[in-house]
């Protein structure tokens, strides 16, 4: 009878994890080291550090759980005279339920930039994104593939449409910036494409719109006045506030956090706290430290969760490289902001 049970529950947790992926709309990869992967933050960081630049991300969340969710992504971006602005190449990848379901998708972005005044810029964004998704049918169970004395041996009549499905995704973004202080708005999925498996016509499978604003200030503290060029030793503070919400059409609830983080860098060091709070609790404490020397940033995170007992928290890790500028590249104001 124990073994019944064991079975039953297995197959109807099968169901469940069938039933969340076919129909239920879900958030957005979530990243914690939100300024150490900067296309994905907002598509109007493209060029934003002017000389070309790399990075690479890689997030393991709730490793304590079986199954859960690891996510990567990889990023490409330059600023181009000719073209008056940046254009910039992202890679994300996503697996979830040991890979029962998973998503890689690569986008294209080109960033305008605009000289408001000598002393403030703005850059305008728009990012097409083509998504693969994946349901791996042999990984879930089913009760009717269930034998009460020897288990799971029946194939199951469930049955979806699709089990691999493409789709086109577009979004935008705003950034304003001084030398000190800057921020900015980005909306993803404004198209809201349907990523359901079951059929087309279902719309509750629509990818939910997600609205990013984002403010914060670097300050130096340091006497030297010269930007371009870091001492060690070289110290600077960076207060930041990120909003973050995302609509469920199936239910017509939402999914909204208020993240709050300090930086202190003490080149060529950072140490970072970040809150991650929903409205309806507090979903984490992000603890970060980075290493910065000339042309090659590494970062590590911990989100120490506090919603969710025995997940084992999160785990992050970041690298950027930024390359130097070509010969010829003319003065141009860089976005000053955090690199983790």
């Amino acid at each position: 009878m124990w073994m019944l049970n064991k079975i039953k529950i297995s197959g109807i947790i099968g169901l469940l994890v069938f039933y969340v992926q076919t129909q239920i709309n879900a958030q957005d990869v979530h990243f914690s080291q939100y300024y150490a992967n900067p296309l994905y933050l907002n598509p109007s960081f493209a060029g934003s550090s002017v000389c070309p630049r790399l990075v690479a991300n890689f997030r393991d969340q709730w490793p304590a759980i079986s199954g859960t969710y690891t996510s990567y992504s990889a990023s490409y971006d330059q600023h181009f005279d000719a073209l008056s602005g940046g254009i910039g190449i992202l890679f994300l990848g996503d697996r979830a339920a040991s890979g029962t379901y998973s998503s890689n998708a690569i986008s294209l972005i080109y960033a305008y930039k605009l000289d408001l005044s000598r002393k403030v810029a703005m850059r305008m964004a728009l990012q097409a994104t083509f998504q693969q998704t994946t349901l791996d049918w042999t990984k879930l169970r089913f009760p009717d593939m269930i034998n009460p004395k020897y288990g799971f041996v029946y194939e199951t009549q469930e049955q979806v449409k699709y089990k691999s499905k493409g789709l086109a995704d577009f979004s935008a973004g705003l950034v304003i910036y001084s030398d000190k202080v800057y921020g900015g708005l980005s909306v993803n999925h404004f198209t809201q494409p349907k990523e359901g498996f079951v059929t087309e016509d279902d719309e509750f499978s629509r990818l939910p719109i997600k609205f990013t604003a984002h403010v914060g200030a670097l300050l130096n503290l340091n006497k030297h006045r010269n930007k371009n060029t870091k001492r060690m030793g070289d110290m600077s503070i960076s207060p930041n506030i990120i909003f973050q919400y995302q609509t469920k059409l199936s239910n017509g609830a939402s999914y909204s956090t208020m993240n709050y983080g300090a930086y202190f860098n003490c080149y060529p060091l950072t140490v970072g706290l970040w809150l991650r709070n929903g409205f309806n609790n507090v979903d984490a404490l992000i603890f970060l430290f980075g290493l910065e020397y000339d042309i090659f940033k590494i970062g590590y995170s911990y989100d120490m969760t506090l919603s969710l007992k025995g997940s084992g928290g999160s785990h992050e890790i970041s690298t950027q490289f930024k390359l130097p500028c070509p010969v010829k590249q003319r003065r141009i104001r860089s976005l000053n902001c955090p690199s983790f």
